[in-house]
């Protein structure tokens, strides 16, 4: 009985807890063979609650216009959505001071890069899941995403 959890890796899941902790990431997760360790802590109410809302705080008239757009058009276009693969932080560019990958109005073909996700110091290039028109961002540069947090609507 005690064989099977003998067989986890302890220190692997502080190795992860740590890289939350030095990271500032919610949650990790990774998968190797038939085993799927997923690390998760509280971590501060801006990145838990509304995800989507989260990076225009700062400023009301962006957030009510955030909030309200997804909302009026919570059917069609979120199933275009494209959504985050893993936790990180978004760049809209390739470097500081560069032209943003996307704009809304673009046509994108598939496998286009649409952002950057950043995470644990890797830069991950997103692409588009098929070619079109980008309809909407709804994330802004430098903020900090969710894993599966809709992204770019892509029409």
């Amino acid at each position: 009985m005690s064989e099977k959890k003998a067989g986890i890796d302890k220190g692997l899941i502080r190795d992860l807890a740590n890289i939350l902790k030095d990271t500032d990431l919610t949650e990790i997760e990774v998968e190797q063979d038939d085993l799927r360790i997923r690390v998760s802590r509280q971590g501060n109410t801006q990145y838990i609650q509304a995800p989507i809302a989260a990076a225009p705080v700062a400023a009301a008239a962006p957030v009510a216009a955030v909030a309200a757009a997804p909302a009026a058009a919570a059917g069609p276009d979120l199933k275009n959505a494209v959504t985050a693969p893993m936790v990180g932080t978004v760049y809209m560019a390739p470097a500081p001071g560069s032209r943003a990958f996307i704009e809304v109005g673009a046509t994108v073909k598939e496998g286009q890069t649409l952002l950057i996700i950043e995470a644990m110091k890797t830069m991950n290039q997103i692409p588009s899941p098929k070619s079109g028109k980008v309809v909407e961002i709804l994330v802004n540069d430098a903020q900090p995403v969710e894993y599966g947090q809709p992204l770019v609507i892509v029409e």
